[in-house]
């Protein structure tokens, strides 16, 4: 019997419950995949709070790794046997599983260079952070970031891709061992938020100029200080809420600031393309599997822990990746 976390109610972790599920045949388009690994990330708790809105009951997770076990009628991108890797959003739901049926559509062949529990760690923030340093900006040897949740997982990897571009990478973290972890990956300034002004020391460190770009996943509580930090046309990339929701604005506080530019991306729609999801996953696979890129897995859980998992999480007590370990 195969075992899922579900859950049955909007909440804190407390409604996560560790269960028996059948699992069945794959039907037409669709896979049974044995999972090795799966990945913890802060956008499951969105799901498990209400913040994104689900039928329920239903299962928590959007990213894993494993193999094959069997394909429903049509499925060509796969076959029985593969190793294989995944993230998404409504469709790849159910992650957190021994076991389970999902669309073959979203899995991703991994070489052998790269490991299950490295794959379900980096997949979703691998990808992320593909996306924001070969997508969202045309960087330049030179240009420099401000770059919130520097000792997080997209942060460690952001910040080491960041160095293999040439850009100066000014990161922000909540205490000085988390400092210490940013700067070994590749941070060349790092702010300790808990007392110091963010905005005010970005503009020392640059000379009065700013940064060219912002990526912020912390939202409320540093979106202000976060357009303070920008030089003027920079852009403002909002990748996440985890202290809450960005208050509502006016626009007019853009232009106020020095013209800037602001944008709220999703993964999805910079995977949507399969051409376009290749390219990201096979550049990150590359950065990875030669080793310019280090995956820093620092907690391991296992499944029936889910609840410790996202208390964890919600607390900011993890750092770089989390992984279940099936």
């Amino acid at each position: 019997m195969a075992k899922a976390i579900r859950f049955y109610e909007s909440g804190g972790p407390e409604v996560l419950r560790y269960e028996d599920v059948e699992v069945g045949e794959p039907g037409p388009g669709q896979v049974r995949l044995r999972h090795v690994a799966v990945g913890l990330n802060y956008a499951d708790t969105y799901f498990r709070n209400g913040t994104y809105p689900i039928p329920l009951p239903n299962g928590m997770g959007v990213e894993a790794s494993g193999v094959v076990q069997a394909i429903g009628e049509g499925v060509t991108n796969v076959a029985v046997g593969d190793r294989v890797t995944y993230t998404g959003f409504l469709n790849t739901l159910g992650a957190y599983s021994t076991e389970r049926l999902i669309p073959a559509e979203p899995l991703i062949k991994l070489p052998e260079t790269i490991g299950f529990e490295t794959a379900a760690a980096m997949t979703m923030r691998g990808l992320t952070a593909s996306y924001l340093m070969r997508r969202i900006y045309p960087f330049k040897a030179g240009d420099s970031i401000l770059l919130h949740a520097a000792a997080g997982g997209v942060g460690l990897i952001v910040s080491q891709w960041a160095k293999l571009l040439g850009l100066t990478v000014i990161g922000t973290v909540s205490t000085d061992a988390k400092g210490e972890i940013a700067r070994a990956h590749g941070c060349d300034h790092v702010i300790n938020y808990s007392h110091e002004d963010v905005a005010k020391r970005v503009r020392e460190l640059t000379d009065g100029v700013g940064v060219n770009v912002v990526f912020d996943s912390v939202g409320k509580n540093t979106f202000m200080g976060s357009l303070d930090s920008l030089k003027r046309r920079g852009l403002m990339v909002c990748v996440g809420t985890a202290s809450g929701p960005i208050p509502p604005f006016d626009p007019v506080l853009l232009a106020m600031k020095g013209s800037l530019h602001l944008t709220r991306p999703a993964l999805a729609d910079y995977i949507a393309d399969p051409a376009e999801k290749a390219a990201l996953a096979g550049e990150l696979f590359d950065h990875v599997g030669s080793g310019r890129i280090k995956i820093e897995i620092n907690q391991h859980y296992a499944l029936q822990d889910a609840v410790q998992a996202h208390r964890d999480l919600e607390s900011r007590k993890t750092t770089g990746s989390s992984i279940f370990v099936i």
